[in-house]
Parts: structure tokens; sequence; C-alpha cells
């Protein structure tokens, strides 16, 4: 308790500007000049336009976040929860040695997860707990999932405790290796998104930084929550490629690569180049061309008139259109059922995917929105190799996708889908499955066969990927443990 009439040391977040009341701080004209120069040729919307009402929710406060009143700060650390760090030395000092005693009870914490606990001595009430990456040029797919779940948990669980203000520490410490300002945009395009779609109940976030990170954030800040349409505009050339996807998980730059067939023929490169812009615009003038194009290819092929690359070229063009209504569609529905997504990499260094078969509830989405988000997630992932994980675990009838949705899907991806996948691990399957899967990958798909590996037990997948490196369902891991642990399997 602090003395009668002495001042508290803690910072009333009420008494900080918004972001939106910092508008003036930048100054109107500048913006108004940058937007004339720079979108007198733009006409396409931002895909983070003005909110004000999304802009009043954000405050930047240049100091210790363990001085901030929010209802829960958030501390970074490593697993074990013990890092000596800026920030996680001055939330102990504060929060007084409960704290230490707590996080001993936690046993850890996964990177990319969070673990609450109790402010204790703090003016927030509790402390979000949350690891983020190391970061390798060779795995930076992986950090960048990696991070966004730190900041998309941090707000998942905000909401999930009906928490009112949240506070925000630089996740990414520098002994960590993550660049500032790549992880920054990470950071509020999660929020931004975060805050789209689920963040009613959240009055406010508070990004808590240093002097030299202040630089850094108010320089990213526009983009992604302007403060004015002009704002906006001025913005608008500023964001990156990939701004990721509904939620704001990222999507690497490398999934816009494609490789020419001839890339010594001029004629083929303009060909390939008129066919992207085209893609690009998305309208109904280049689905009705390629549309009548398909047809026309069709009918080559059945008279066999068509060679091997002019097919292959005609399979990629269709590929293209897939993916360009999987990038402009709204997907979002599809993947809050969390049946698809990305988790660390197998003991080769190979990003793993994990589907959940329980989570897929057939008779009730649209398999075609479903193909599409399929593609979308996937496009970036297989331009290198990987693997998938598919839990079969407590499927039922009305979970499983029809044989001609599968063969529909194969046939429809791009080839490096297929050579790029170097094992399907098939986790806790049933004989009829079992089955299934032998009649479909032998007369149904080719190349397939010998890369799907049936797994009883949990115990075998880690053989390939250790623990630590997939995210597994709690009720994987419930049947797991019941059905196994007594056979000596763990």
């Amino acid at each position: 308790m602090d003395p009668l009439g002495a001042r508290s040391q803690f910072v009333d977040i009420q008494t900080l500007p918004t972001w939106q009341q910092q508008l003036g701080e930048d100054g109107e004209e500048a913006l108004q000049e940058k937007s004339d120069s720079l979108l007198s040729q733009q006409a396409f919307p931002s895909p983070f336009p003005f909110r004000p009402d999304i802009n009043r929710k954000i405050m930047l406060f240049t100091g210790d976040i363990a001085l901030l009143n929010c209802t829960a700060i958030v501390n970074t650390s490593n697993e074990s929860l013990n890092d000596k760090n800026t920030v996680s030395d001055s939330i102990h000092q504060l929060a007084g040695p409960e704290l230490r005693d707590e996080l001993l009870k936690l046993k850890g914490c996964r990177t990319g997860e969070v673990k609450l606990t109790k402010g204790f001595n703090l003016a927030a009430r509790f402390i979000i707990h949350t690891v983020g990456p190391k970061y390798k040029t060779k795995y930076r797919t992986a950090a960048e999932s990696s991070l966004y779940s730190c900041y998309r948990n941090v707000m998942q669980l905000a909401a999930e405790q009906s928490m009112a203000s949240v506070g925000f520490c630089v996740v990414n410490t520098a002994k960590r290796g993550y660049p500032l300002e790549d992880a920054t945009h990470i950071a509020f395009r999660t929020v931004r998104r975060f805050l789209e779609n689920h963040g009613n109940s959240i009055e406010a976030v508070v990004f808590a930084v240093s002097e030299t990170e202040e630089v850094v954030y108010k320089k990213v800040l526009p983009l992604y929550f302007p403060r004015s349409k002009e704002e906006e505009k001025a913005c608008l050339p500023l964001i990156p490629a990939d701004i990721g996807n509904s939620e704001g998980e990222p999507v690497v730059p490398e999934r816009q690569i494609r490789i020419a067939e001839k890339p010594g023929t001029l004629e083929d490169d303009s060909e390939e180049e008129s066919l992207e812009s085209d893609l690009g615009q998305v309208g109904n003038h280049a689905f009705a061309r390629m549309e009548g194009d398909v047809d026309k290819q069709r009918k080559l092929i059945l008279q066999g008139q068509m060679s091997e690359a002019a097919m292959q070229k005609q399979h990629q063009r269709n590929y293209n259109r897939w993916l360009c209504r999987a990038r402009a569609e709204d997907l979002s529905d599809i993947a809050a059922l969390k049946a698809l997504y990305q988790t660390g990499v197998d003991m080769c260094g190979r990003t793993v995917m994990v589907v959940v078969g329980r989570n897929i509830p057939v008779t009730l989405i649209d398999l075609e929105k479903a193909l599409l988000y399929f593609i979308h997630v996937m496009d970036h992932i297989t331009v290198k190799e990987y693997v998938m994980v598919y839990f079969h675990t407590l499927t039922g009838e009305h979970n499983h996708l029809d044989s001609d949705f599968l063969k529909n899907l194969y046939g429809i991806v791009d080839a490096k889908f297929k050579k790029n996948l170097k094992a399907f691990y098939y986790v806790h399957p049933t004989f009829r499955s079992k089955v299934s899967t032998w009649f479909f990958t032998t007369f149904s798909v080719s190349g397939m066969k010998d890369k799907v590996r049936y797994l009883d037990s949990l115990h075998q997948l880690f053989t390939c990927i250790r623990p630590e490196q997939i995210d597994i369902p709690p009720f994987v891991l419930e049947y797991d443990t019941r059905n196994y642990n007594f056979s000596g399997s763990f």
C-alpha cells in the first residue's frame, strides 16, 4: 500500500492517450501530401481500413510494462518460465516472490503458448506468460507462425477471461534474434484482426515499449491502425504483400513464386506474365476467358492432340484459378474449425501440417470452401518439403470426407503439393479406415501409398516428430493415454 498522500508508481491506463488521439502529433498536411503522391494511381481498398472504434482501444506506452494497471499484462519468457530479460526482471521484482513460486507449479510453457498467473503485488490483476520463438532464417516460417500464436493466444485468453484491458510487451526479445520490424508487423495485424473479429469485450490494448522500440512501433502502427482516411491512403503502398489470412496468421512471400516451364523462351515468359496479370484482377473477364480456354483444352486432351507440357501448363492455370479464389474469399468459418494447422518441424527439419479428422463436420460445411481453405493454407507450405499428420482419433461417419472429394482435391492441387509431401502419418487408424485408404491410394491416386504410415499411438509418432514440435488436441492426448498407457507405449 502506498502511504497516504504518496503518488503511486503505477500508471493508470485511463490517463494514456489513445492511438486515435495521437493523430495530431504526426501532422495531417504531411499525410495528405504523401497520400496525393503515392495514391494517384491506386484504386483498391486498404485491407486495414480506418476504424476509429478500434483505434480508441489502442495505446502506445513508452515505459515499464510492470507499472501498467491493465487487467492483465504480458510477460515474455523461455519454455522454463525463468528467463532473465528486462521485461521479466521488472515484473518479478514488482510482483514479489509469490510469482516465482506460482511459475514453478506451471511446469513450463511451450513456444507460442500462454500460461496465466495472478499479478500478486502488481497493479495488473493477472500476468499472461508467453514464449516467443528463437529466430533462424532457415526456419523463418515456423518462427512467424509461433510469434503469431503468442499474440493470438494472449488475445484469445483475454477474451475468454472477459479481461477489459491487456498490456503487451515486445514478445520477441533481442536475444532470441527476431528482427524487430518483422515481428511488429505480425503483432499489429494479429491484434487488429482479433479486435475486428472477436474483440468486442476488450476495451483497451496497450503496447508497452522502450524508447528504441518506440521508433519502430510508431512507424508500423499507422499501417494497421490508420487514424484517418488520409493516413489510410498514405499507408496503403507501405503495407507488406503478405498480410496473413483472415486472422492475421502469416503467409510467406514464397507463395507468389511461379517457375516458367521453359525459362529461356521469351514467348512462354510473356504468356505467363499476361496470365498472372489477368489472375491478379480476379474479375469476371479473366475467369470467363479461362473457363472457355479450359473447355477448349479438355477437348484437345480427349482427342489426344495436347502434349504433356501443354497439359501441365493447363493444370497450372486451373490451379491458379483456385488459388486466386482462395485468396479472395472469406474462409474464416472454415478456419474456425481448427481442422488444419501448421505446427513445428519433424526430425529432418520439414514443416509439419496437422489435420484433425474430428473437427471436420462434412455434412455441415461447404466442401468447396473447405477445398479453397486447404489450397490457401498449403500453397506457401508446399514450396519446400513437408509432412502431414492426420489424427483419425474419435472420428465418426459425419467426419469422413468422400473419396470423390479427395480425388478432386488431389487432381486440382499443384505438382509441388505431391512432390514435396514426404510422409503422411495416419494416427489412430481403424481397420476400416486402413482398408478404405489402401483402396484410395492404390486405385484413385498415384504415388501416395508409399508415403502413408499408420501409427497406432503417439509414442510411434514421437519417433518421427518430437513432442515439443507438434500441437496435439487435448482429446487426442486423452484418448492415447487411456488406450495405450497401459500397454507400455509410453
